[in-house]
């Protein structure tokens, strides 16, 4: 019999097999993985019998692998989730700010000004500005990350050390421009 028909005809045997192990999508996902990269290989296995056992082999593994990724995924999650909290929940530096941070926001990419304006300056939470914008949460968070280093790096040009030195920001400014905000 040919090997590749061998395989179709053991098709939905294969796929029940993923399917005890990973949501059907996923399994036919799977499956279809498996068999893309055994089409060279199966023609050097020795018989039909040892064919099949191959391929549940390979499908163990192609399962066993898609859980490890699965797992690491939600660890890098929850850890950037953690992070992206904090950041939220941080208490933003006392005093007024000065000019100067309005003078570097003009220099920051549109999309980086408009991040911080929703969030930072109107108070949206991560999750709605993501909505208003039709993007992933974690993207957002990514998103408002650069921002805030683009605003700090924009400060440090403009104000020098004031800006970056004191870890106060431009709160406690002492740069050519002191009119506060």
């Amino acid at each position: 019999m040919d090997r590749i028909a061998l395989i179709a005809e053991h098709r939905e045997e294969l796929l029940g097999f993923l399917c005890r192990r990973v949501p059907r999508a996923v399994a036919e996902d799977l499956l279809h993985d498996v068999l893309v990269k055994s089409v060279d290989t199966v023609d050097g296995v020795r018989d039909d019998e040892a064919l099949l056992a191959w391929m549940y082999r390979a499908l163990r593994n192609a399962t066993i692998d898609h859980h490890r990724r699965g797992g690491a995924a939600s660890r890098a999650l929850a850890r950037f989730a953690e992070e992206t909290a904090a950041l939220d929940h941080a208490t933003e530096p006392a005093g007024e700010a000065c000019r100067c941070v309005l003078r570097a926001a003009e220099g920051l990419k549109r999309e980086h000004a408009k991040a911080l304006q929703r969030v930072a300056v109107d108070g949206v939470a991560v999750k709605s500005f993501a909505e208003e914008e039709g993007i992933s949460s974690g993207n957002a968070a990514v998103r408002l990350h650069r921002a805030r280093h683009a605003l700090r790096e924009q400060l440090v040009a403009t104000c020098g050390s004031c800006a970056g030195a004191n870890g106060r920001g431009c709160s406690a400014c002492t740069c050519a421009d002191q009119e506060k905000v």
